[in-house]
């Protein structure tokens, strides 16, 4: 089983920038990537990017694009979400997930579908004026 570890979420005014990591150990070289997904109060969890690690292929949502880049470190076994030009609606809790094929991650990152899956603890990312 794969472990999770989110950090780098903070407060920040609007237009301010974050970076978050994800490290993850136990990571299989059969997993195809990783996906950050975020949670604000009362919404559901949503996707909001995701990256395969054998090829780099991403996946953004269409309220982040051109503001948030994801990149990867597989010596590291860690990927980052650089955040910039925040937003209040970009509030909430944000987590990182392994996803397993070029399938799961259209089908999580891409239709929201998420199902069972192994998520890290969290960081909690809060955008105010």
């Amino acid at each position: 089983q794969v472990q999770l570890v989110e950090s780098g979420g903070g407060l920040v005014q609007p237009g301010g920038s974050l970076r978050l990591s994800c490290t993850a150990s136990g990571f299989s070289r059969d997993d195809y990537g990783i996906g950050w997904f975020r949670q604000a109060p009362g919404k559901e969890r949503e996707a909001v990017s995701c990256i395969s690690s054998p090829d780099g292929y991403t996946y953004y949502a269409d309220s982040v694009k051109g503001r948030f880049t994801i990149s990867r470190d597989n010596a590291k076994n860690t990927v980052y979400l650089q955040m910039d030009n925040l937003k209040p609606k970009d509030t909430g809790v944000y987590y990182c997930t392994t996803v397993s094929t070029l399938t799961t991650l259209h089908s999580m990152c891409i239709f929201g579908v998420l199902g069972a899956n192994y998520w890290g603890k969290g960081t909690l990312v809060t955008v105010t004026p």
